[in-house]
């Protein structure tokens, strides 16, 4: 890759000089003499570099170069569109849909028999509030049964979006307008897709994913009335 298309002094740095994550970065004035260039810069470009994830700072330790992660890219540029315009929650929702669709066969055929006792273990969580005296939203447990179902895969950019779209999900409160038939239907729906998984039923629990993701868009109908009656 040409190096001058990452446009940053301080990142090519890193990659020129072949860092790894979890090495440390020389001080700022160390490298403003080295490289000929003015420390008000390279903080500048630091900060960038800081803000998307890909170095950390921390007292003593100094500048340390971080394990490579998408989501903060992702979550930074998605939030500021959601602020622009809510709207964007339902393009984003479109691409995270196929994103699962495509990955999932590659997905739950990695999962462990530890992972799949895992997602028999949210299920049971999320059955447990659902079913209590005083009703309760499991939220938690529905980000982590859809980001469990994918934590095999070892592709960052995946991980990103689909951490990146809960991110978005909470930003536009979608994790706190419910009624408890909508929440029975959708949690019938992780069940036998669970099931699905747990039996190695892997296309019956594709083609539930893809039943249950349009759940979401009367969901987000029911929010947008919310929005609009305020």
């Amino acid at each position: 890759m040409n190096l001058n298309e990452l446009e940053s002094d301080f990142l090519r740095h890193i990659v020129a000089n072949g860092y790894k994550p979890g090495d440390r970065i020389p001080a700022l004035g160390e490298l403003s003499e080295a490289m000929g260039i003015s420390v008000n810069k390279l903080r500048e470009q630091m900060e960038v570099a800081r803000s998307l994830g890909i170095v950390g700072v921390r007292p003593r330790t100094g500048i340390k170069l971080e394990e490579f992660d998408f989501l903060p890219a992702v979550r930074f540029s998605l939030l500021f569109a959601l602020a622009m315009d809510p709207d964007y929650f339902q393009t984003f929702g479109a691409l995270r849909k196929n994103v699962e669709a495509s990955f999932w066969m590659e997905a739950v055929r990695l999962l462990t028999k530890e992972d799949k006792r895992y997602l028999q273990e949210l299920m049971r969580a999320a059955w447990a509030k659902l079913n209590a005296p005083q009703i309760q939203i499991p939220h938690a447990e529905h980000r982590e049964l859809h980001l469990a179902i994918f934590r095999r895969l070892g592709n960052p950019f995946v991980k990103g979006i689909l951490e990146a779209y809960w991110e978005a999900y909470e930003a536009i409160e979608l994790n706190l307008f419910s009624d408890y038939k909508y929440l029975r239907e959708v949690w019938t729906y992780h069940q036998r897709i669970v099931d699905c998984i747990v039996e190695a039923k892997y296309d019956e629990g594709y083609d539930l994913l893809i039943e249950h993701t349009h759940l979401l868009r009367h969901r987000e109908t029911e929010h947008d009335t919310l929005e609009v009656a305020r």
